[in-house]
């Protein structure tokens, strides 16, 4: 069953009872049962039966494991086995305002935020008297105090943490709305989590077990060896050389195929060139709407066009096995995201390929983007000298109007004072000082807190440029930085290609 599917499946459950499988024993041939029963599995990989194993057995976990993998259906085998409901924490978030979107948003069930009121009512009803299986939220819906007390109620048996790597402030795609879910976890009684991390790195999954809180979690990080798709770095000294020797190679190459970019301008200038060259492509990035961009992956993988521009934005649930190539206009700000990306290609097990278009003036230019060592000192203040002058917890909605910050801004702000202990979470969601802390010493812990990130984000873009100038063979490196460690060299990429190693005969 696909990804979209699996989806569609879940959905379809979101509003009514949904208990087809027993729940009185957790062993394997429950397992291979569930599976089959459920999805339609005649078998599954090693790691994920492992996984729905230890979640049975009451232990957190963490699996990494690349884009394509199903990890959801070990949320799903072991939802379903265990009695009470299954939250899930996806990233994705509707945008409220686009009503035309409305329906799709709902299909999914991934955001309850955009049903109207009484049908909230009736799903928050149904989620206290344990009639919800399946219930997916995004980090902003657990500071509704009516939610999570709903939630309290309904035994949470399981809590699933989609793209875990969001918490992380060594992964590629850091949102400060992830640091609440240690507090959302302890408030619901520590259920067993299950962290869905991606191709994460070590320093990566330590610090999601580290910020999550997890207490011993078993942890299993496998699969990121994908010896079908070649791996390259072609060299350039100007723009227009890469530019051209770009649009050259997706013209002749074999496809459907991806061309990441690193900003909105490049996606829509490289997708309008290709057309000019008679290669119909689409691009896909933050700046368009909902519906504009499912209408352009939906003619991607529908095959109407060949090609897909897209930034970042374009997550892992990208359903296609045939995806023939994977090509990077610019180099990725970290090794995380670079093999993130590399990984939508050739899940069918066909030869693909993936190849960077360096130059390494670009590297340098990407320094911009760590951001400054300084803070935004003038709107710490605002935060914390309200938090002071009501000396009780106040709503992040309170703080919001009382600063005059947007909720979204606000979010940022909180988490550089929390980071320096200046304020905490109290039980109810509310956010308090800790102390009358003078506000230097506050904005000096901050400035610290940023430098750190800064130095993080500059060494994530060194460990890129490591890889794209590296000399040895490219699948050993990334696997190692992964922590899934490659023997002996690939014989299949630029560089053993240029010694004469050849890749292994299956």
């Amino acid at each position: 069953m696909s990804e979209a599917a699996l989806h569609q499946f879940l959905a379809s459950r979101f509003l009514r009872p949904f208990k087809t499988m027993p729940n009185t024993s957790s062993k394997t041939t429950d397992i291979a049962v569930a599976a089959k029963k459920l999805l339609g599995f005649e078998s599954l990989p090693s790691v994920q039966r492992e996984a729905i194993q230890s979640l049975l057995e009451g232990r957190n976990t963490l699996l990494a494991q690349p884009a394509g993998s199903s990890t959801s259906a070990v949320y799903t085998i072991a939802g379903a086995l265990m009695e009470g409901t299954t939250v899930i924490v996806s990233p994705v978030i509707a945008d409220e305002s686009d009503q035309a979107d409305a329906s799709e948003a709902r299909h999914v069930a991934e955001v309850m935020a955009i049903f109207s009121e009484s049908e909230r009512q009736e799903i928050l009803g149904r989620i206290s008297a344990g009639k919800v299986e399946y219930l997916f939220l995004t980090t902003e819906q657990f500071r509704e105090p009516e939610t999570m007390q709903r939630l309290k109620d309904a035994n949470v048996s399981l809590l699933a943490i989609d793209e875990a790597n969001c918490i992380s402030q060594w992964g590629h795609d850091f949102r400060p709305d992830y640091l609440g879910l240690a507090h959302v976890i302890e408030e619901l009684g520590h259920p067993p989590v299950l962290a869905l991390a991606g191709a994460a790195s070590r320093d990566v999954r330590e610090d999601i077990i580290a910020r999550l809180g997890l207490n011993s979690p078993r942890v299993m990080a496998h699969g990121f060896d994908r010896p079908n798709i070649s791996l390259r770095v072609d060299l350039f000294s100007t723009k227009d050389e890469k530019w051209q020797s770009l649009l050259r190679r997706v013209e002749f190459a074999d496809k459907p195929g991806i061309v990441y970019a690193s900003t909105h301008k490049n996606a829509e200038s490289i997708a309008a060139d290709l057309a000019q060259i008679g290669v119909p492509a689409v691009y896909y990035h933050g700046g368009l709407k909902a519906r504009e961009r499912e209408d352009a992956k939906n003619r991607f993988v529908s095959g109407e066009v060949p090609v897909m521009v897209a930034t970042d934005a374009l997550g892992l649930d990208l359903d296609m096995p045939d995806i023939r190539f994977v090509y990077h206009a610019d180099a990725s700000d970290s090794l995380d995201a670079y093999y993130q990306e590399l990984s939508h290609a050739g899940h069918d097990g066909e030869p693909a390929e993936a190849v960077l278009f360096y130059r390494p003036q670009e590297i340098s230019a990407q320094n911009f983007k760590t951001g400054t060592a300084h803070v935004d000192s003038a709107a710490l203040e605002s935060v914390y000298n309200a938090l002071l002058k009501r000396k009780k917890p106040m709503s992040r909605e309170e703080l919001s109007v009382a600063s005059t910050f947007s909720v979204r801004k606000l979010v940022g702000l909180l988490h550089k004072l929390e980071e320096t202990g200046a304020i905490v979470q109290v039980d109810s969601g509310e956010i308090r000082a800790t102390s009358n802390r003078p506000l230097s010493e506050v904005i000096d812990a901050a400035e610290r807190q940023q430098q750190a990130q800064k130095e993080n984000r500059n060494r994530r873009l060194q460990q890129m440029q490591q890889y794209a100038e590296c000399r040895r063979c490219r699948r050993e490196l990334l696997l190692q930085y992964l922590g899934d460690n490659l023997n002996e060299p690939c014989g299949n990429c630029d560089r053993c290609e240029e010694r004469g190693v050849l890749a292994k005969v299956a």
